[in-house]
């Protein structure tokens, strides 16, 4: 089969056709794929079906692979499964939350660095497709003095913010299982090692350091609704064995709803994060 390469957007994605399973472990493409997700962002190989072995042989070639601090899937501790079936993943009842704009490991002291992401299983009645934000381009058509603004600003991250999206009114004990996660400060404009600049915003983001609560949410509710406009976005509709990779500080991203009872299964592998520039 010849290979494809679309470009998805005028700023964000770009999908390959025609590559798949073992053809895809292989340092050639791993570089072709890094150079496309600095170019645009989310990287889709469309049914790839990679197996598990495969999916952790790519992402170790294309950077360090997060552990995970309970273990993954059978045989491959880096997998997580991510589903709302209880029976297939410790955390399917918070997955929920991930319906609402977000960024992966903001509650790490470095968030990751890059997602990937497979369909083992897609949702039968059409929910569960992924939306991307690209916060490059948004922070990029901001006007030069509100960005300047934002320089120096710093948020904090938590788990907590995230699942009052969900359960706005906890129960104390509720509130108390949110808590034991750790929250993190970082900065608003994550200025990257190769000198770009995007927005960390997100549900994860609950407060702005050094102002009152009020403002702090109006500001970070205004910058969310900004970067999630139609013209920042892209839709990703899923087909079994898709496999997407996304710059994970430069894209929000979000699952578009699907019921708890759905069929709907993603296996996952995430890469380390690197420092932003001071």
């Amino acid at each position: 089969m010849s290979i494809t390469v679309t470009e998805l957007t005028p700023t964000t994605g770009v999908e390959i056709t025609g590559l798949s399973g073992s053809r895809l472990v292989d340092k050639a493409v791993v570089e072709d794929c890094r150079a496309a997700l600095d170019r645009r962002g989310v990287v889709v190989y469309r049914e790839a079906n990679l197996d598990d072995a495969g999916l952790v042989a790519f992402s170790r070639l294309l950077g360090q692979v997060v552990p995970l601090p309970n273990g993954g899937v059978p045989e491959h501790p880096e997998v997580q499964a991510i589903t709302r079936d209880p029976s297939k993943s410790p955390l399917a009842a918070y997955r929920e939350a991930t319906f609402f704009w977000h960024i992966d490991g903001t509650t790490s002291e470095v968030p990751d660095k890059a997602t990937l992401l497979t369909a083992r299983r897609i949702d039968g009645n059409g929910g569960g497709d992924t939306e991307f934000a690209n916060t490059y381009a948004a922070y990029a058509a901001l006007p030069e003095a509100e960005r300047a603004e934002l320089e120096g600003v710093r948020v904090v991250h938590s788990f907590a913010a995230s699942q009052l999206h969900v359960h706005p009114n906890p129960s104390p004990k509720e509130r108390a299982a949110w808590d034991r996660n750790p929250a993190r400060e970082h900065p608003l404009v994550w200025t990257h090692q190769d000198g770009r600049k995007s927005l960390l915003v997100g549900t994860t983001a609950g407060e702005v350091t050094d102002m009152g609560a009020t403002e702090g949410k109006a500001l970070l509710d205004r910058l969310l609704a900004w970067t999630t406009q139609p013209r920042f976005t892209l839709r990703h509709e899923w087909r079994q064995g898709d496999l997407v990779i996304w710059d994970n500080t430069g894209m929000l991203h979000r699952a578009l709803p699907y019921e708890q009872s759905s069929s709907r299964l993603m296996h996952r592998t995430s890469l380390a994060g690197e420092e932003a520039i001071a």
